[in-house]
């Protein structure tokens, strides 16, 4: 039992070593230009074992160019409580839970849009436990360091909207050719629609999932 605590303390101060090394200087963060997230880092690294991935795209662009309808969109596809949670949102997370009990399988997850992007800039894509804890503890220090406007920004330049395309200006030029501020509501809801799934589900792709999450999105509108 004494040698079992001791290893327990003993990962306990590893990791928080580790979250003591990679944890980030939030005034970077705070004001500025949106800085590249390890989860586009990570594309770049793996392009080099797969040629047959395209180029990366991401221009990141300030949150006023971007149509108030796309913003409204993603909330509904991704976080519907996003401006009342503090970076988890327990009653989601309780719907996920008694859902996923009841297909007898992880069919549906919970993170919120402040997860998602605590998740991009800083993790990688790992399901496991400790990954998820450095989730939790990130997205908790993000939320008390930058404001809700700030994380959306970040969140809408990061997000991945097909392979390699990343962020909501180089989706719009890519999917539709034309700038992101001049999406209409049609296409605003196409592209938060191939949120979480955006290789298999988007606009190109235009499977029988993708259609229904459009339909879903739409009903807000």
């Amino acid at each position: 039992m004494r040698w079992g605590w001791r290893m327990l303390l003993l990962l306990v101060l590893i990791d928080a070593a580790y979250l003591s090394a990679i944890w980030p200087d939030w005034e970077d963060y705070r004001r500025g230009p949106i800085q590249r997230s390890q989860f586009i880092e990570d594309y770049e690294n793996a392009r080099g074992d797969r040629p047959e991935w395209p180029q990366l795209r991401w221009r990141p662009v300030a949150l006023e160019k971007i149509p108030q309808h796309l913003v409204r969109a993603v909330i509904v596809a991704e976080d519907s409580r996003f401006y009342q949670h503090e970076g988890v949102d327990l009653e989601a997370l309780k719907e996920a839970m008694e859902y996923n009990l009841s297909k007898k399988r992880m069919a549906y997850g919970a993170s919120t849009l402040s997860q998602q992007t605590a998740k991009n800039l800083f993790l990688s894509p790992s399901r496991n436990p400790l990954r998820k804890w450095h989730e939790l503890v990130l997205t908790l220090g993000m939320e008390r360091n930058l404001s809700k406007r700030r994380i959306l920004e970040h969140y809408l330049n990061l997000a991945e909207f097909g392979r390699g395309i990343y962020g909501v200006e180089a989706a719009a030029r890519y999917y539709w050719d034309v700038p992101v501020s001049r999406l209409g509501w049609r296409e605003s809801i196409e592209l938060a629609a191939t949120l979480p799934s955006p290789v298999a589900n988007n606009p190109r792709s235009n499977t029988r999932a993708f259609r229904k999450r459009v339909e879903k999105i739409r009903r807000y509108f």
